[in-house]
C-alpha cells in the first residue's frame, strides 16, 4: 500500500507590479564638464531602480547653457515628442531642478515642466530632497530652487564680466581678429612671448593670454599711408580704397578695400595702442545692447602703437567735423537718400556711402541708429542684412576655392574642379564639395549656422566652412562624410556634442592630408 501525502502549496510570492517606462534628461553647461552627464545618469539610474522605472529614452544636451531653450536640441526634441504623442513613457527623470534650466524668469522655468505634465508625463527630480507631488511644500521649494538657479547664472555672469574687464585693464586682448597691420601674440603668465596666433587659432592653456603686436612692416606702412592720405592730402575713404585696390593691396581678410573698411581702420583706437572693450554687450542670453561710452572698459597704451596719437586725433577731428557742419535735417536727408537707393539701412551701408557721415556720427547726433532710422521712416522689422552678407560670401568663394586647390596640390594630391558644379574630384578617388556657412544670431544673441548638404551631387565629403559672427572670416571647418550624415539640413550651434563636433577642425590641414600621396617605399 502506497501512502500519498497530501501536497499543499505554500503561499505564493506576490507578483511584482509592472515597471513604469521613463525617459531621462541630462544637461551639462560646458564642454569641460566631461563627466557631468555620466554622474547625472548614474544618480537617475539609482532613483529609477528604487522607484521601479525602466529608462527607455535619453535626451541629452552636452555643453549647452541653461539660460534659454534655444540651442538645446535635446530638450526641444523631448518637448516635441511629449506634446506630439510620440512619447512612449509616462515619467521624465531629471537630476535636479537646475538641469531643466537656469532661467532668469521663474515662470519660464516652470513652463517646461507644465508642458510635460499637461501631456501626461510626470517630472521627477532625482537628487532633490522633496517629492515633486504637487503639494504646497514642493511647489514652494521648486520656486525657490528655480530662483536660486537663475541667481547663480546672474552672479556667475557678473564675475565673468569683471574678470574679463580686469584682463582688459591689464592690457590683454579678449577675442576678435587683430585687424590689418596687427597680429595676436600669445604670452604666458609671466608675459613671455610664445608665438603669433594665426587666424582661427586659439590659446589652449588657461593661464596664457593674448596681446596685440605690430604686424609685418609692409602692412604697417599701408596703415600709416592711409592716415597720411586722409589727414595730409585730404583724400576720402573711397579715394583711399581705390588707391589701395589699384596697387593690389588686400585687406587682412584677403578682400578688396571699401569705403567702410578704410573708415574702420581710421576710427579704431587699437592703432594707437588703446584697448577698448564692452562697446556692446549681451548678458545672460539677452539681446545685444550698445553700452554708454562711460561703461566702456579702456586700457590706454596697452599695445605698441603703429600710428602717432596726434595723427589719430586729427583724423577723428576731421571725421567729426564732417557731420558737425551739417544740420540734423541735412544728415537725415542724406540718410533718406541712402534708404531710397538701397531699400534698407544698416551701419555697414551707411559707412559705405560716399559723402555721408559715418554710422557713429548718426549714433552720436541722434542717440542711436534706430532713432535715426525712425526719423526717415525706416523700421527694421525684417532683417535683410543677410542679402549683403551673402553677396560678400559669394565674392569670397572663388578665392577660398583657389586656396583649397592650392593646399591639395601643395600636399602632393591631384584635384579636378568641375566648372559647372564646383565639385572637387581628388586623386580620382573621392569627391568633395565646399560650402561657406553664414553665421546668424538668434533673438537671444546665440550664434547659429544652417548647413544644407548637396543631396543631388552627393559628394563623399562636404567641407563646411563656418564663418565668424561678423561673417568676415572662417572660424572653423567641418569635414562631413556622406556616409555618416543622416539629414540634408544641419543646424549647428557653438557647441554640438560629439556627434558633430568630432568632425570639427581649426584648419583644413587634416583635409589636405587626406589628399596627400605617399611613396610605398616610405610607407614600408
Amino acid at each position: 500500500m502506497v501512502i500519498r501525502w497530501l501536497e499543499t502549496e505554500g503561499p505564493k510570492d506576490p507578483e511584482e507590479p509592472p515597471r513604469l517606462r521613463a525617459a531621462q534628461y541630462v544637461r551639462m553647461s560646458t564642454e569641460h564638464q566631461q563627466y557631468s552627464t555620466d554622474n547625472q545618469s548614474e544618480a537617475i539610474r539609482r532613483y529609477a531602480e528604487q522607484r521601479g522605472y525602466d529608462i527607455v529614452r535619453t535626451y541629452a544636451d552636452e555643453g549647452k547653457s541653461g539660460l534659454d531653450l534655444g540651442g538645446r536640441p535635446g530638450l526641444q526634441r523631448l518637448l516635441d515628442d511629449v506634446e506630439s504623442g510620440r512619447a512612449d513613457f509616462g515619467a521624465l527623470l531629471v537630476y535636479d531642478v537646475s538641469r531643466l534650466g537656469r532661467f532668469q524668469d521663474t515662470d519660464e522655468a516652470a513652463l517646461y515642466e507644465l508642458r510635460c505634465r499637461r501631456a501626461g508625463v510626470q517630472v521627477h527630480y532625482c537628487a532633490e530632497q522633496f517629492e515633486n507631488d504637487g503639494s504646497i511644500g514642493s511647489s514652494i521649494i521648486k520656486t525657490v530652487k528655480r530662483a536660486m538657479a537663475g541667481e547663480y547664472s546672474r552672479e556667475l555672469s557678473v564675475k565673468v564680466f569683471a574678470g574679463q574687464a580686469n584682463l582688459i585693464r591689464l592690457g590683454f586682448r579678449q577675442g576678435g581678429a587683430a585687424g590689418f597691420g596687427l597680429r595676436r601674440m600669445l604670452v604666458d603668465q609671466m608675459g613671455e612671448e610664445k608665438g603669433v596666433l594665426n587666424p582661427g587659432e586659439h590659446k589652449s592653456i588657461a593661464t596664457d593670454r593674448v596681446i596685440l603686436v605690430p604686424g609685418p612692416e609692409a602692412e604697417i606702412q599701408v596703415v600709416q599711408e592711409v592716415y597720411g592720405l586722409f589727414v595730409e592730402l585730404g583724400q576720402s575713404e573711397q579715394e583711399i580704397a581705390e588707391t589701395l585696390n589699384a596697387r593690389g593691396v588686400a585687406t587682412d581678410l584677403g578682400r578688396p578695400w571699401t569705403r567702410g573698411s578704410v573708415h574702420q581702420l581710421l576710427i579704431n583706437e587699437k592703432y594707437i595702442g588703446n584697448s577698448v572693450w564692452a562697446r556692446t554687450s549681451c548678458k545672460l542670453k539677452g539681446a545685444h545692447v550698445r553700452n554708454d561710452p562711460a561703461e566702456w572698459i579702456r586700457a590706454d597704451g596697452a599695445f605698441s602703437s603703429i600710428v602717432a596719437p596726434e595723427l589719430f586725433k586729427v583724423a577723428q577731428a576731421i571725421i567729426q567735423q564732417r557731420s558737425a557742419k551739417m544740420s540734423d535735417d541735412e544728415m537725415l536727408a542724406l540718410l533718406a537718400g541712402i534708404l531710397g537707393r538701397n531699400g534698407y539701412l544698416s551701419g555697414l551701408i551707411i559707412d559705405e556711402a560716399e559723402g555721408c557721415p559715418s554710422s557713429s556720427s548718426y549714433r552720436s547726433r541722434f542717440g542711436s541708429l534706430l532713432r535715426a532710422y525712425a526719423l526717415v521712416g525706416f523700421a527694421p522689422d525684417h532683417d535683410y542684412r543677410y542679402l549683403e552678407t551673402n553677396r560678400q560670401l559669394r565674392t569670397m568663394y572663388p578665392s577660398i576655392i583657389q586656396s583649397v586647390l592650392d593646399g591639395i596640390r601643395h600636399g602632393g594630391g591631384s584635384v579636378d574642379l568641375d566648372a559647372e558644379t564646383d565639385l572637387l574630384t581628388i586623386n580620382r578617388e573621392f569627391t568633395a564639395s565646399l560650402v561657406i556657412v553664414r553665421c546668424f544670431q538668434t533673438a537671444a544673441g546665440t550664434m547659429r549656422w544652417k548647413l544644407r548638404l548637396d543631396t543631388r551631387l552627393k559628394p563623399d565629403i562636404t567641407v563646411a566652412i563656418r564663418m565668424n559672427a561678423a561673417n568676415e572670416q572662417p572660424t572653423d571647418y567641418y569635414l562631413l562624410p556622406r556616409l555618416d550624415m543622416r539629414e540634408a539640413v544641419l543646424r549647428l550651434a557653438e557647441y554640438n556634442g560629439l556627434s558633430l563636433d568630432a568632425y570639427r577642425f581649426d584648419s583644413l590641414i587634416p583635409f589636405y592630408r587626406l589628399a596627400a600621396r605617399t611613396r610605398f617605399r616610405e610607407a614600408a
